[in-house]
């Protein structure tokens, strides 16, 4: 059999040796986890060190963007959190619509499971939070507790390799994209308190325009890309959180091919032929010819795929390190971790997470709606509940949306320090699961 690698006609150079393993690095999921990691102890360690107030300043300075006689005026942070973040929500939705399209939340039967562990991930680490913060000025936080980090999850993953059942990853990975839409819903909803009702209309206006676009045909990137800035603009002005924009336009990305593969081979039958004496060195329409074969080849992959593997690595290694960047400067000092909302925070994480996910799990199994997947025991079941708990990345946006001052700060404490603990628990749980001893 013929690696396809091998058959490549274009000739390697040197550079190629240098970017063929880091386009391999960049789109190892695993690998995203360790540049956010390495991003958030960067951004810690310079929040509490001599360059404190220059490294926290940075993220205050005004930007400021205009066209004639309209200007938009921020800070950078917000640029971040509101501009560069509706990018990953967008890829969040990508992966909602191709989880719920070709992968496990497609099948009823088969989404049960990791639903029912989502919603019990989400419903028990906010009423823990609740519990412990409801009547004071933060209690607005109890979303802060409830999503999960895929990244960091991914990164947990990779150490413990084998010993996490190919049963569990896939349950693992549904539930924190079950999450995603949860935590989704919770911004939208929970987080929204002023409404210009005129600019909402005019976001919708803009998606029933792309819907439009798509049946009429149009495939041009560019177009789309145009109709979303101004859509992510009209969201912004809205009240709602711009990044809810985002996350529309992914779950609007068609999931299928608009060139079948027997389409695509005739066609490079064809170009065989042309190649082959068929008029290439007299024909003077070559460049759109070829320009229109690389469209043809473009279109046998759908839009979700392609634009998945291109904008997966700047999410990745580029926008959520960047937020992290921006996001967990807080100074803080031992006695922060007592600190009620960061008691509770990390509460949520670290007690509310397994055991909502248990507990679900445990429900909708008794009841005959799932089962669990081969090789997984309650063990394995709680060690990824725990996983769970690292709640880093979307905890830290919610945070961002719900408190401020030294809420927030402390907010941003039993995070960092519920996530850190939620995954040393899990991977303690998980490390004696015996490997897989290979096909029967």
């Amino acid at each position: 059999m013929i690696d396809p690698e091998d058959s490549a006609f274009l000739p390697r150079a040197a550079i190629d040796r240098l970017v063929g393993p880091l386009d391999r690095f960049l789109h190892v999921e695993a690998a995203g986890g360790g540049v956010l990691l390495a991003a958030t102890i960067a951004s810690l360690a310079l929040a509490n060190s001599p360059w404190a107030e220059t490294f926290l300043g940075l993220w205050k300075t005004p930007v400021e963007i205009g066209f004639g006689s309209f200007q938009m005026s921020h800070s950078l942070k917000h640029w971040i959190s509101d501009g560069l973040m509706a990018v990953f929500f967008f890829v969040i939705g990508l992966e909602v619509k191709r989880e719920l399209v070709i992968g496990e939340l497609r099948d009823p039967r088969r989404a049960a499971l990791p639903l029912a562990a989502a919603l019990g991930g989400m419903i028990a680490p906010a009423c823990i939070y609740l519990s412990l913060q409801l009547g004071s000025p933060a209690e607005r936080g109890w979303g802060i507790p409830m999503a999960t980090d895929i990244a960091f999850v991914v990164g947990c993953m990779a150490v413990l390799g084998k010993r996490v059942p190919p049963g569990l990853r896939i349950l693992l990975l549904s539930l924190a994209i079950a999450d995603d839409i949860g935590a989704i819903l919770v911004i939208a909803i929970g987080y929204t308190e002023s409404l210009d009702a005129r600019a909402l209309a005019l976001g919708f206006v803009g998606i029933a325009a792309v819907a439009g676009l798509a049946r009429l045909g149009v495939r041009s990137f560019l177009v789309y890309t145009v109709m979303g800035a101004l859509i992510w603009l009209a969201f912004h002005e809205s009240g709602v959180h711009a990044t809810i924009a985002g996350v529309i336009l992914g779950l609007q990305t068609p999931a299928r091919s608009y060139v079948g593969e027997s389409t695509f081979t005739a066609a490079l039958d064809r170009l065989g032929v042309f190649f082959r004496g068929g008029g290439w060195a007299s024909r003077a329409d070559r460049a759109a010819r070829l320009r229109r074969f690389r469209r043809e080849a473009l279109e046998t992959i759908s839009p979700l795929e392609y634009l998945e593997s291109l904008l997966h690595p700047w999410v990745g290694f580029a926008i959520i390190p960047l937020f992290a960047l921006a996001n967990a400067a807080v100074p803080f000092q031992l006695s922060d971790l007592t600190d009620p909302v960061a008691t509770a925070v990390a509460a949520g994480l670290v007690a509310g997470k397994p055991l909502g996910i248990v507990l679900f799990s445990g429900l909708a199994v008794r009841l005959g709606l799932a089962r669990l997947p081969a090789g997984v025991g309650w063990r394995a079941l709680l060690g990824s509940g725990f996983l769970a708990g690292i709640g880093f990345t979307m905890a830290l946006f919610i945070a961002g949306l719900a408190l401020e001052g030294n809420a927030l700060d402390a907010a941003k404490v039993g995070i960092l320090s519920g996530s850190a603990l939620a995954a040393i628990i899990g991977m303690a749980l998980l490390w004696p699961h015996p490997k897989p001893s290979g096909p029967h």
